[in-house]
């Protein structure tokens, strides 16, 4: 009896296991539904897959920062805006255009201020946060209006004149695809391997627990926010790169599509749970659809902020789905 017991419930510990496992992995067969979808309705879609990952990348990159936040227990709302102003006031200051400040023609100093930039800002939302007390919304939704209407404020024509290794870095299609890659690798080993990946993790489960175990959870919150500000200007560099000049609406609408790859890639929206390579498969599934929506000769310009609202909706009803599907298995105490 005892060995039919213990054959039950390693039968069915496996298979919860299995279940599990393929929950928080749901993102590779979602992808490769949404292929096959793809493939069979709008195939000119593939005609090129470097475009579809180069085109990827400035989102990618933004879908790294939300999840990074995500995976602390807070969110940024401010990230598309951050990619936007700091693209633009790095503009102001190398373009050529009539308006311009045109105060130098160095691209390595552009690189420098535009991270320089987008790292201030983080900074700043995370001192906000972390020792102000401000709630994460309302202090990224402050920024997000703040540096869109700065970004508007500075200027409403595109920057062009910029120098051509400035705009290179993200116009070279490999070699931005390449960065962003680079920035998951990096991301994922950080998170995985490092007591600082720990202590995001400790961060997002619970704050109190974090700071009880000696964690510095304000300083650790401070610096999330600046690698989010980082990555988003970054972002905004490479977008800059894939245009070729800097346009008035850089940045605008992003934060959107970022939390919806965030989420769909299996990034918890309550902390504390998820992989950046599901974040990477998140990526990956939102530019496709992109792609699919651009190429699709049924789908008009003006529906696809539409569908895009639906995508965003999809992903939360995937998202509750799935922590429901999880309860479920581990309140059945098999796992």
């Amino acid at each position: 009896m005892a060995t039919e017991q213990g054959f039950f419930e390693r039968t069915f510990g496996d298979r919860d296991d299995a279940l599990l496992t393929l929950l928080d992995n749901m993102i590779w067969p979602i992808l490769g539904i949404v292929l096959i979808g793809v493939l069979a309705f709008v195939p000119q879609t593939f005609r090129s897959a470097q475009l579809i990952l180069w085109g990827a990348v400035p989102i990618g990159l933004l879908v790294l920062a939300e999840s990074l936040c995500l995976l602390s227990g807070h969110f940024d709302l401010s990230i598309g805006s951050i990619a936007g102003f700091s693209a633009m006031f790095t503009g102001m200051i190398l373009g050529t255009c009539p308006s311009c400040w045109a105060l130098t023609t160095s691209p390595w100093i552009g690189f420098a201020i535009i991270l320089l930039v987008g790292s201030l800002i983080g900074l700043v939302n995370g001192v906000m946060i972390a020792k102000v007390g401000l709630n994460p919304f309302l202090q990224t939704l402050a920024f997000l209006i703040i540096f869109e209407g700065a970004k508007t404020a500075m200027q409403t024509q595109p920057v062009t004149g910029l120098p051509s290794l400035y705009t290179q870095v993200g116009s070279t299609p490999w070699f931005a695809i390449g960065v962003m890659l680079v920035a998951f690798l990096i991301a994922g080993l950080v998170l995985r391997y490092t007591s600082f990946g720990q202590a995001v993790y400790a961060l997002g489960s619970s704050e109190h627990s974090a700071r009880e175990v000696g964690i510095d959870t304000e300083r650790l919150i401070i610096i999330i926010y600046t690698i989010s500000g980082i990555l988003s200007a970054l972002a905004g560099l490479m977008l800059t790169g894939f245009v070729g000049v800097v346009p008035p609406l850089i940045g605008e609408g992003l934060v959107f599509q970022a939390f919806a790859g965030a989420v769909i890639g299996g990034i918890s929206l309550f902390g504390g749970r998820g992989k950046i390579t599901g974040a990477l498969g998140g990526v990956i599934l939102i530019q496709v659809i992109q792609s699919a929506l651009n190429n699709s000769p049924v789908i008009g310009a003006t529906q696809i902020q539409m569908i895009n609202g639906i995508v965003l909706l999809t992903a939360i009803l995937l998202y509750s789905t799935q922590s429901k599907l999880r309860a479920r298995i581990l309140a059945s105490g098999s796992v």
